[in-house]
C-alpha cells in the first residue's frame, strides 16, 4: 500500500514540477523521507527526479538556454569532484530540518543579490553550490531560483533550463547514495524494482500535466505562487524536525 501511495506521489509532485519547476521535488523528498531510510530516500527521489526533469526539459526543449547549461555543468562537475572526498549520511530529524529551511532562500531579497544565470561565472557558480546543496539536503529548487529571478527570461524558458540543469544535480546526489548504498552488505530499503518501472511514465506524464498548467499561468503568478508554495512546505517539514529532534528520533 506505500508502494502505491509513493507512485501517486510521483504523478502528483511530477506534476506541480512541470509547472512551476521545484516545489514537485520538494514535496516528493518530504514524503520519501517518510517511508524508507534517508539514503534509500535520497537515491529513489534522485531517480523518480531525473526522468521527472529530463523529461520536462524535452518537453520543452525549444526553450533550454544551452549556454547556461555548459556552465552550470561544469560548475556541478566541480561539486562531484569535492563531493566524492566526503562522508556525509545525514538522519532522517537533519533531512526535515533542511527540508524546512531550503525554502526559506525564496525570500532572500534577490535585488541585493545580483545573480543571474545567464552570465558565465555565475552559472558555474549555480552549478556548484545547487548541486552542493542538493546532495546535503536532497533539494535545492529554491537556491537554484535566486540564479534565474533576475534572468530577461520567460516562465518557459525558466522552467526548461532548470529542469535541463537538475539532470546534473540529481545524477551527482544518486551517485553520491547509491554507490556505498549498494556496496553495503545490508539490504538497501529501496522500493522494488517494479516501483521504478511504473515510476518512470507517471514522472513524464506529471510534466505533460504540468506543462499545460504551464501554458495557462502569467508569469507574474509563476513567480508568486511558487514562493508561496515552498514556504507552506517548509514550514511542515520544520515542524516534522522538531518532532523528530525532541522525541530522539533519527
Amino acid at each position: 500500500m506505500t508502494t502505491v501511495l509513493l507512485l501517486v506521489l510521483v504523478l502528483v509532485t511530477a506534476t506541480v514540477s512541470g509547472v512551476f519547476g521545484m516545489a514537485g521535488g520538494l514535496m516528493l523528498m518530504g514524503g520519501l523521507t517518510l517511508a524508507m531510510p534517508v539514503a534509500a530516500a535520497m537515491v529513489t527521489h534522485g531517480a523518480v527526479q531525473f526522468v521527472s526533469n529530463g523529461w520536462r526539459a524535452v518537453l520543452h526543449r525549444r526553450f533550454i538556454q544551452w549556454p547556461i547549461i555548459l556552465f552550470y555543468g561544469l560548475g556541478s562537475a566541480i561539486a562531484a569532484a569535492i563531493l566524492a572526498g566526503v562522508v556525509y549520511s545525514p538522519t532522517k530529524a537533519w533531512v526535515y530540518l533542511m527540508l524546512g529551511l531550503v525554502p526559506g532562500l525564496a525570500w532572500l531579497p534577490k535585488n541585493k543579490f545580483h545573480l543571474d544565470a545567464a552570465k558565465r561565472g555565475h552559472a558555474i557558480a549555480c552549478g556548484l553550490f545547487v548541486t552542493g546543496l542538493n546532495v546535503i539536503a536532497g533539494v535545492s529548487g529554491p537556491l537554484l531560483d535566486v540564479f534565474f529571478v533576475r534572468t530577461a527570461l520567460t516562465r518557459h524558458q525558466i522552467v526548461a533550463t532548470k529542469a535541463a540543469t537538475q539532470a546534473f544535480s540529481h545524477t551527482v546526489k544518486m551517485i553520491f547514495y547509491g554507490v556505498p548504498l549498494f556496496a553495503s552488505a545490508q539490504a538497501t530499503g529501496l522500493p522494488p524494482w517494479w516501483f521504478f518501472v511504473v515510476a518512470t511514465p507517471l514522472a513524464m506524464l506529471g510534466a505533460v500535466f504540468g506543462g499545460r498548467i504551464l501554458n495557462r499561468l502569467s508569469d507574474v503568478s509563476f513567480l508568486k505562487y511558487t514562493r508561496w508554495i515552498v514556504t507552506g512546505l517548509g514550514a511542515v517539514y520544520l515542524l516534522q524536525a522538531a518532532q523528530l529532534f525532541l522525541n530522539g528520533s533519527q
